[in-house]
């Protein structure tokens, strides 16, 4: 066995992938370990996984590749359109057990069902769901929604979606997804700050909350370590570079080296990381020490003291020497002497994984924990979920600071998921 070993909960929805063939979904609240599983499975699994994501960064993040690449899909609505596959791809997608889609309310109806006839289409059953392939499902969809095409895109899902979802894809009409919601949060540890994190997520805020929330957010927030999280880039930039300007000395810029079909834009850190000692950076992935020992974690927040070939990072009083990161792009293949799959290194992005912290987008906030944080929702907050995600990425009540009151109109649940999420019966993951 690899990595952290796993919470009952997270053991048991693990147990009914590895030993069913059921198309199952794992969801829960932020911080309830479903990165952790996730990882689990594909270092444990004894079936034959590949693991995809809809973004390039999302999927550098799980070591997969993106929906796209791998199936050969072409950009935009796939609606009824003719799928091309090699000979190779369809010797891929013969291999597969287990599909594995990360973040996948990101994804939209109209590509998942491309995935289920691209698999139907190379494994020769065109009357079974995803060509007879488990899928496995992961995310939250009160945390991240899918983004909207153009005008044409939109008035097609109006006319042939009951929307955008992941979940109102036509293959769910004749396949059965079973839903387990992991339950145990692990980010938080008191119940107070627990259940009004729940309320928001699920958009039933009370006055009562709403007051505890804004009076605990109202007051004067640190000038050291504490990071803001905001809902533009542009706001974002504007807080890293007025207070990058603000520090003495001169900009020092380390340049990533890249490697391979890299493609794109979407890098998993800077491709110039602009850098001055005393500037307040973030950590972008976990610690990879050899001693197995982790110094700092993927959102972990502290000041650059000294920048050579090597950066060191001052972290709860330690001084750290930071190497430079190496992240890699995968492929999946099919090999004919073995019969196996192959997962195959195609590019490499190496870079120090830090990023400038005063300030950070919501939307790339995911994922991370802050022990405190300032939070900025500008005018108004505009996307479903998007509050919740920033309130969840903080520890403990006490950490929370808003730049302004948290009003009704920021708490944002779409009523698409609303539907989805009554419906669905989540099996407890861990019997009573």
């Amino acid at each position: 066995m690899n990595g952290p070993s796993l919470a009952p909960e997270q053991q048991a929805v693990f147990d009914a992938i590895e030993t069913t063939r059921e198309h199952i979904f794992v969801t829960g609240r932020a911080g309830t370990g479903k990165s952790t599983l996730l990882n689990h499975l594909s270092w444990n699994t004894s079936k034959q996984v590949v693991i995809c994501a809809p973004t390039g960064v999302a999927a550098l993040n799980v070591g997969g590749q993106t929906i796209h690449s791998l199936f050969r899909l072409p950009i935009g609505v796939i609606a009824d359109h003719e799928i091309e596959q090699s000979r190779e791809l369809i010797k891929l997608l013969n291999t597969i057990d287990t599909l594995v889609i990360d973040e996948v309310s990101m994804v939209n109806a109209d590509l998942l069902d491309a995935v289920d006839r691209s698999l139907r289409q190379a494994r020769q059953r065109p009357l079974e769901s995803f060509g007879g392939v488990q899928v496995v499902l992961f995310g939250d969809p009160y945390q991240l929604a899918p983004v909207p095409g153009d005008g044409d895109e939109r008035a097609y899902f109006d006319d042939q979606y009951d929307s955008m979802w992941f979940f109102d894809a036509r293959v769910w009409k004749s396949a059965d997804l079973v839903i387990y919601e992991l339950s145990t949060i692990h980010r938080q540890h008191e119940d107070e700050f627990k259940a009004m994190l729940n309320a928001v997520r699920h958009g039933r805020v009370t006055a009562e909350i709403a007051g505890r929330l804004n009076e605990t957010g109202a007051r004067t927030p640190p000038t050291d370590g504490a990071i803001t999280l905001a809902t533009t880039n542009v706001a974002v930039n504007r807080i890293n570079n007025s207070e990058l300007a603000r520090l003495p000395g001169r900009v020092l810029t380390a340049r990533a080296e890249i490697s391979g079909e890299f493609g794109g834009r979407a890098y998993p850190a800077e491709e110039a990381l602009e850098l001055k000692v005393g500037a307040q950076v973030m950590f972008l992935r976990n610690d990879s020490a050899q001693d197995g020992g982790m110094r700092w974690v993927n959102g972990s927040v502290g000041t650059v003291t000294k920048i050579a070939s090597t950066v060191f990072v001052e972290l709860d009083g330690f001084e750290h020497e930071v190497q430079p990161a190496v992240w890699e792009k995968y492929r999946y293949s099919y090999s004919a002497a073995t019969r196996q799959l192959k997962k195959d290194i195609v590019a490499e992005f190496t870079q120090f994984p830090l990023r400038l912290a005063w300030g950070v987008t919501i939307h790339k906030s995911q994922g991370k924990t802050y022990d405190r944080a300032i939070v900025d929702l500008g005018q108004r907050s505009f996307a479903p979920g998007q509050t919740y995600v920033a309130l969840s990425r903080i520890t403990a009540l006490e950490g929370l600071f808003l730049t302004r009151p948290l009003r009704p109109s920021d708490i944002i649940v779409d009523e698409a998921v609303r539907r989805f999420m009554s419906r669905a019966t989540p099996i407890p993951a861990i019997e009573a």
